[in-house]
């Protein structure tokens, strides 16, 4: 049996220390009510990770605003205390079970596809983005053109995420984790043909990151130095799974390193194997490079669920724990099984739907 030992330590990020390294990525679901409380089925569902062992548990996406931030129609929200006091009880319920829990706070931006605030959507820039809405998520064609994000709009934008991570403080969470990938708002503005803006939040990858900078020093200053946060960090996208940063370890760099400063206790990368070359300059993975230039703990995640990958990625110093998507949906209890042996299932992708039509969740 491969020895797993290493998966099992305590590790910490900021101020939240973990039974372990094996963490539950976060994963879209649909499964809130059309006014984006949480329900008893998703509490049972992040609870059942819990039982099943794994050290950490981060949500879904959750939208932060009234405004442009909701993504899919059926979508939870942080944005009121009723919907954060139906969160509390998901947390409750995972602490009770021994679980440490974040919530992943995301705007959108151009890339919603149902919000019941908004018709039209936000970007960067006034361009159309590429590819087509998931059909999975109840959507269906191209996605449509945004308005280009004011100065003032930006500023709104900030300030919905530092009041989602203080409503999701208070509500009880361990910590918040900022949806900086898969080519949502923030990510977009990171994304060269996405973003062709003209100001300081455009042309360099200094000022294409500069939104994500802002966002997590904000929210550093309004829920001071106890409470854990972290942002997730990706190339590819929903709507571009190949896409490649084009100034490669230099963006990867110019990345990490502003975002390493920005009072983040952690990076959470992912790809869609984690251990792969992110560049084909250079054998380094995302991870690794996050690792290096981020000076701060790092999260890997994409397609580890083989345990023997697992623990390699972290004995090799590329990072400190993981997350599973999949691997997590198919085995609600990896942790468990991994410890003792015990064989593991594998992903069924027809048995993301449940007899009410309401996603169990996806790794987006």
């Amino acid at each position: 049996m491969t020895n797993t030992k290493t998966l099992f330590e305590n590790v910490t990020l900021g101020n939240t220390t973990l039974a372990n390294r094996v963490g539950v990525a976060p994963m879209t679901r649909i499964s809130a009510t059309s006014e984006g409380l949480v329900t008893d089925q998703m509490v049972s569902y992040y609870t059942s990770f819990a039982r099943g062992g794994f050290g950490l548990i981060i949500t879904e996406g959750t939208y932060i605003d009234d405004n442009y931030s909701q993504t899919y129609f059926d979508q939870p929200g942080i944005v009121s205390d009723e919907q954060a006091q139906a969160w509390k009880k998901v947390v409750d319920s995972v602490h009770q079970a021994g679980a440490k829990i974040f919530m992943q706070l995301q705007h959108s931006g151009f890339l919603s596809q149902g919000n019941r605030f908004r018709q039209e959507t936000l970007g960067p820039s006034a361009i159309q983005p590429i590819g087509e809405q998931l059909t999975m998520y109840l959507g269906k064609g191209p996605f449509s053109t945004p308005k280009e994000a004011t100065k003032e709009e930006i500023t709104e934008v900030v300030a919905s995420f530092v009041n989602a991570a203080k409503r999701a403080q208070l509500a009880g969470f361990d910590g918040i984790e900022i949806h900086g990938a898969n080519g949502y708002l923030l990510d977009g503005f990171l994304t060269d043909y996405a973003n062709q803006r003209t100001d300081e939040y455009g042309g360099s990858t200094e000022n294409r990151v500069r939104l994500s900078v802002e966002v997590s020093k904000a929210i550093r200053e309004a829920v001071g130095k106890d409470f854990t946060i972290g942002i997730r960090i990706s190339q590819a996208k929903v709507n571009d799974n190949t896409h490649k940063w084009a100034g490669k370890e230099q963006d990867a760099e110019i990345i990490f390193g502003q975002l390493g400063q920005a009072g983040l206790d952690y990076l959470h990368v992912t790809e869609y194997e984690a251990w792969k070359p992110a560049f084909e300059t250079s054998s380094a993975s995302l991870a690794s490079l996050a690792k290096r230039h981020g000076k701060v703990p790092v999260i890997a995640n994409g397609h580890l669920e083989d345990s023997e990958r697992a623990r390699k990625i972290i004995e090799n110093g590329e990072a400190d724990m993981v997350t599973l998507g999949k691997g997590a949906l198919a085995n609600h209890d990896w942790v468990t099984k991994v410890k003792n042996g015990e064989p593991l299932a594998a992903f069924k992708p027809e048995e993301i739907l449940s007899p009410n039509a309401k996603l169990k969740g996806l790794e987006v």
